[in-house]
């Protein structure tokens, strides 16, 4: 990929502080049981023993991160003692005094200097219009503004309460090195991130791939099939030093003391059910709704006795196992298998046809798009690490600029549940509109070739404004609010489920006819 011209950059430290005031004014704002989440880890850190951080369980909220994350709230808890030391005590469950509050946020806007330091990275790999003075005609400007203004993280991290930002920082760090030919570099990074959660095992596929077939296979044949006799030993050795050598970094102490079954099936619990409470809006929402329509229906035609049906259960919430009434239940194993087929074509199509590190970008997004289609309990948060990799490609291409907005409005509204308090709603519709214009707007005036989108794509998309007002206004005001009060939810994530699984799809047809008329990279 090639680097921007080394023109004025005097609008990045700008866009930096701005976002970095912004999140500030959300000091106050509502936050969700994810602040409570963190302030356990920071107590179980700080007050016990590491043998015993994945044994306690006095609060439902136990630790789930892999042992890295642990070590990473074990830092901020010796900071956050001075702001108060009560926060740091196991038994006090929902504390959330103001100094707590305060060090929380300011720890999240702090670890955010990392993702403003890998958008930085990032930007530095698209390459420039020679001579152009005008900021939206500059990928490197509208590419910075979407990563460190992006709408999802600053509902997400700021008021719902993660750390998303600072670990989507090692993610483009590691992405942007791999760009930039570094590849040790990008592999120590994404191994890191894998210690740090294990959630980025969705994009690890590509990564794998893409390390074997273009870096530890240094030449092709002249038909771009790979030449067996140029594998390097060598360069797998560093590769597996690398990954080896932060695992046992991570997990050697917990192996030590005989605690790897344990720490294991913290991070994953696959008896929980097969959607989070909140579907995220993926293939198993329909098909959860299409379990539902199929009883309504067979019941009013008097097909099926609705008494005799089982109970379906399909919004499991901490620890719990259901299956569908009429469909066939869904095991975790079936998941896993859904997943890995629907990445397979991606995966093979970057060892037979390897495109350098673009291709390497294109294959990370479909791996990530389809373990959020089909991954087993997925949180609707998951839908960014799809997002914010894309927009590399959508300030490069225009038929990815074409991807990108479909997705990223589609997926943003998508997180619009989890801030459900009145006094937040102006504020994320004011922030979703921001980012959304801005995206509209930017991206066309940079490819300048007229409308991105396809006119049922346009229409699709407006579609969300009558499902805002009737979910987030009208809804509340009707009766339905006591009888119905999943409702909301349900509309949501199945109108959303349409753009995402038309966004994977439509980004599949591109990988494979390889038509990608995007700009150096």
């Amino acid at each position: 990929m090639a680097a921007p011209m080394e023109e004025s950059w005097s609008w990045f430290p700008a866009l930096a502080l701005g976002v970095s005031l912004v999140k500030c004014l959300f000091i106050s704002a509502y936050h969700s049981t994810d602040f409570e989440v963190h302030r356990n880890w920071l107590a179980i850190t700080h007050s016990l023993p590491v043998s015993r951080w994945y044994h306690e369980n006095t609060s439902e909220w136990t630790l789930d991160y892999p042992p890295l994350f642990a070590w990473f709230e074990y830092g901020l808890s010796h900071v956050a003692r001075h702001f108060d030391r009560s926060m740091l005590l196991v038994e006090n469950l929902n504390y959330a005094s103001p100094s707590t509050v305060l060090f929380q946020r300011l720890s999240v806007i702090f670890t955010d200097l990392l993702f403003i330091f890998a958008a930085r990275e990032c930007c530095r790999c698209v390459q420039e219009q020679k001579g152009s003075r005008d900021l939206l005609n500059r990928p490197s400007f509208i590419l910075a503004v979407l990563l460190i203004w992006n709408f999802g993280l600053l509902i997400v991290d700021h008021i719902h309460f993660q750390y998303n930002g600072f670990l989507f920082g090692f993610l483009l760090l590691s992405v942007a090195k791999h760009l930039q030919a570094q590849h040790l570099q990008g592999a120590l990074l994404f191994a890191i991130l894998l210690n740090l959660k294990h959630i980025y095992l969705y994009v690890a596929p590509a990564y794998g791939v893409f390390l074997l077939r273009s870096y530890c296979f240094t030449q092709d044949n002249k038909d771009g099939s790979v030449r067996w006799g140029s594998f390097s030993l060598r360069r797998l050795l560093a590769l597996g030093g690398i990954v080896v050598s932060v695992c046992a970094l991570s997990f050697g102490p917990f192996i030590a003391m005989g605690q790897l079954p344990q720490v294991l099936s913290r991070l994953f619990p696959f008896k929980r059910g097969l959607c989070h409470a909140y579907w995220a809006p993926n293939i198993w929402a329909l098909y959860n709704v299409l379990d539902k329509g199929v009883v309504v229906l067979g019941a009013k035609l008097k097909l099926l006795e609705e008494a005799e049906l089982p109970r379906a259960s399909m919004t499991g919430g901490l620890v719990q196992e259901f299956q569908h009434a009429v469909l066939p239940s869904v095991s975790p194993s079936v998941a896993l298998v859904c997943t890995l087929l629907s990445i397979l074509p991606a995966v093979a199509h970057l060892w037979l046809r390897p495109s350098g590190p673009g291709g390497f970008l294109r294959c990370l997004l479909i791996c990530a798009l389809g373990s959020f289609m089909f991954g087993w309990h997925v949180h609707e948060k998951a839908i960014l690490i799809a997002i914010l990799p894309l927009s590399i490609l959508a300030v490069q291409s225009r038929e990815d600029a074409g991807i990108y907005l479909v997705l990223t409005t589609t997926g943003h509204y998508s997180l619009f549940p989890l801030v459900f308090t009145a006094a937040e709603l102006p504020i994320k519709v004011l922030l979703m509109l921001i980012f959304v214009i801005f995206s509209f707007t930017a991206l066309r005036k940079l490819h300048s070739q007229g409308s991105l989108l396809h006119p049922l794509e346009s229409v699709y998309l407006l579609g969300l404004a009558p499902v805002a007002v009737a979910c987030e206004v009208v809804f509340p005001l009707s009766p339905w609010q006591q009888k119905l009060p999943f409702l909301p939810l349900l509309v949501t994530s199945v109108y959303c489920s349409l753009g995402v699984c038309y966004s994977f799809l439509r980004m599949y047809c591109s990988l494979l006819r390889g038509h990608h008329k995007h700009k150096q990279m």
